[in-house]
């Protein structure tokens, strides 16, 4: 770490600890150069982790969000700035859940929003989230749209 007043880049830390609401840690730190005391924190930029059907957890990724959805209106008539827009509305709706969210909730928040917005859509992405292997799966779910 640079000092911030000497510009020297040998720092040492003289103490750590998490600050009041734990997402951060707080550290003194003394540079050998000039003996001025400063402070830092330390946080992770990780958002949202996804806890995988198969238990695994890995870092949220928007583009896999942005890509399904774009792909489920499978080339109609949806202008960038609506598609931007209904993808950041999911977003902001599975940051509600908390920091660890299950890829269930994910799937079944961007099924809702489709529901409202497209049905053709909302079939193209339920078929591959709920794994649909027969055209009886289709009318299924077809039927229950309505």
């Amino acid at each position: 770490m640079v000092c911030p007043f000497c510009n020297t880049e040998d720092t040492a830390v003289v103490d750590s600890r998490k600050n009041v609401d734990g997402d951060a840690i707080r550290r003194r730190r003394e540079c050998s150069a000039c003996n001025t005391r400063f402070t830092t924190y330390e946080k992770s930029e990780i958002e949202l982790i996804v806890k995988k059907r198969n238990g695994n957890l890995e870092e949220f990724q928007y583009e896999k969000l942005f890509n399904g959805v774009e792909n489920a209106f499978g080339g109609q008539e949806l202008s960038e700035k609506k598609l931007k827009n209904l993808v950041e509305t999911i977003y902001l709706d599975l940051k509600n859940h908390g920091k660890k969210i299950e890829s269930k909730i994910i799937g079944e928040t961007v099924l809702s929003h489709l529901k409202d917005i497209n049905e053709v859509a909302y079939l193209r992405f339920a078929s591959v989230y709920k794994e649909f292997s027969a055209v009886s799966d289709f009318e299924k779910e077809a039927a229950e749209l309505n």
